[in-house]
C-alpha cells in the first residue's frame, strides 16, 4: 500500500502518474500485457479511482498504455514516444536491439567520454558529479533512476563540446533505456562503481581514464545482457 500526503488534485494525479510508471517497469508488466484495473490500483496507491483513472490517461498520453474497451488497459511500450525518437522501441526482438545498440554506443560513448575530459566546463563536472549522486540515490533506493541516467550520459555528451555528438544523444539515450527496461536493476554495485570511475576521469581531465572507464561500465552491461539473450534463446 502506497500513502501520499494531501496535495491539490492535479500533483497528486501527477505523482500517481510516476508511481504507475514504475510499478510497469518494476513489476515488470511487460509488452501487450494488461495492467490491473481501476479498482485495483486504487487500492494499492492508497488513492480513490478518479486519480488512477487521471494516471492513466497520462501514461495514455505519452504512448505507455492503451486502453482497448471492454478488455482492460495495455502496455504498449515501457518509453515514452519523446524518449524514442528514433521509433527503435517498435522493434520486436528486444534482446536484439539492446545488443546492436551496444556495438553503437562502444563505438561512441567511450570516445566521447574521453572527449569530455578534455572539453568539459568547470559548472559542467559539477552538474556531471551532482547527476552521478542522483542516480545513485534513486538506484539505491529503489526508485525509478532511469530518466537521471539518461542525463548523466546526455551530460557527457555536452561536455564533448561536439556539435555532431549532441545529435547522437537520442540514439545513445535510446540505448540506456532499452538497456534497463531488459535488466531490471541486475548491476547495482558495477553501475554505482563504473559510473564514480567516469566522473573521477573526467573530472581530473584524464581523457585515457575516463575512455577506459566507459568501457568497462559498458562492458559490464553488455556480459549481463548477452547472458540474458542466451537465456532468452533457449526458452524459446
Amino acid at each position: 500500500m502506497y500513502h501520499f500526503e494531501k496535495m491539490d488534485k492535479k500533483l497528486l494525479g501527477e505523482q500517481i502518474e510516476d508511481e504507475l510508471m514504475n510499478y510497469i517497469l518494476q513489476e515488470p508488466v511487460e509488452i501487450g500485457k494488461r495492467i490491473p484495473n481501476e479498482f485495483e490500483l486504487a487500492e494499492r496507491f492508497g488513492v480513490g479511482r478518479s486519480t488512477v483513472r487521471e494516471a492513466v490517461k497520462g501514461l495514455v498520453s505519452r504512448g505507455i498504455l492503451e486502453v482497448r474497451r471492454g478488455s482492460g488497459t495495455y502496455v504498449i511500450r515501457t518509453s515514452p514516444v519523446d524518449e524514442d525518437p528514433l521509433g527503435l522501441s517498435k522493434l520486436q526482438d528486444k534482446y536484439k536491439l539492446a545488443l546492436e545498440l551496444f556495438e553503437v554506443r562502444l563505438m561512441l560513448e567511450p570516445e566521447i567520454a574521453s572527449q569530455a575530459a578534455e572539453h568539459a566546463a568547470a559548472e559542467e563536472l559539477q552538474q556531471l558529479k551532482q547527476l552521478c549522486e542522483e542516480t545513485e540515490e534513486l538506484y539505491l533506493s529503489g526508485k525509478n533512476h532511469i530518466p537521471k541516467d539518461i542525463e548523466f550520459h546526455t551530460c557527457i555528451a555536452k561536455c564533448s563540446k561536439n556539435r555532431v555528438v549532441e545529435t547522437l544523444i537520442p540514439l545513445i539515450n535510446t540505448g540506456v533505456m532499452t538497456f534497463a527496461n531488459l535488466t531490471h536493476r541486475m548491476l547495482l554495485e558495477e553501475t554505482l562503481e563504473t559510473h564514480r570511475a567516469i566522473v573521477h576521469a573526467i573530472c581530473e581531465r584524464d581523457s585515457v581514464g575516463a575512455k577506459c572507464a566507459m568501457i568497462m561500465h559498458l562492458t559490464y552491461n553488455r556480459q549481463v545482457l548477452m547472458r540474458m539473450w542466451k537465456e532468452h534463446q533457449e526458452k524459446n
